[in-house]
């Protein structure tokens, strides 16, 4: 990873809460922007290369639930923290099945924000290091970043979900992966029948 500050975007409705935390990061040594909601998050993601995404929703709402499983599907590798001033256990657990990768209760301890960010970007960078965005197995050929398959120099016309299993099973080739592992890692485990 380089020197350079590390890069966050902080989603959050109401500007005082958004400048606030981007304050705090930057205070933190992180390079910090802003949206207000999913739209302007989807903006500065196509812009910019951010590492991690702080996300506040008041007590893990519903906006916030579906902005968390938007940014999840489009971006399934990229480390989203949650904000939230609940510490109901069933609003934490909303937020992990919306694909949440941490859940941090406010008030923040700065050095505890600080520290968890760091990590999550660590893992993510060396998730990176670890799984390609373009490989091929035979004759499919899949690129992460373009969301795109080709079978034989084709395209293939896959849905969000479709693409999802290929990836997961091109990850471990020869490798069985049981039904439920397969759902777990599609769906992140919060899948109701």
């Amino acid at each position: 990873m380089s020197s350079s500050p590390e890069k966050v975007l902080v989603i959050a409705k109401e500007a005082t809460v958004r400048s606030q935390l981007r304050r705090t990061l930057e205070t933190l040594g992180f390079d910090a922007g802003e949206a207000p909601d999913g739209g302007g998050a989807l903006v500065r993601l196509r812009m910019v290369d951010y590492e991690a995404i702080l996300l506040e929703y008041r007590g893990c709402g519903v906006d916030g639930v579906a902005v968390c499983k938007q940014l999840r599907r489009l971006y399934p590798r990229l480390p989203i923290l949650v904000v939230t001033s609940s510490s109901s256990l069933n609003k934490k657990l909303a937020a992990f099945e919306a694909g949440a990768d941490d859940c941090i209760i406010q008030p923040l301890a700065e050095r505890e924000l600080s520290v968890r960010l760091r990590s999550a970007i660590r893992r993510f960078h060396d998730s990176s290091v670890r799984t390609p965005e373009r490989f091929a197995i035979g004759e499919i050929a899949l690129d992460r970043t373009r969301r795109r398959v080709e079978k034989s120099g084709s395209d293939v016309s896959l849905t969000p979900t479709e693409f999802r299993v290929l990836e997961t099973l091109m990850q471990q080739p020869g490798i069985p992966i049981s039904h439920s592992a397969l759902i777990s890692t599609i769906w992140g485990g919060g899948v109701q029948g």
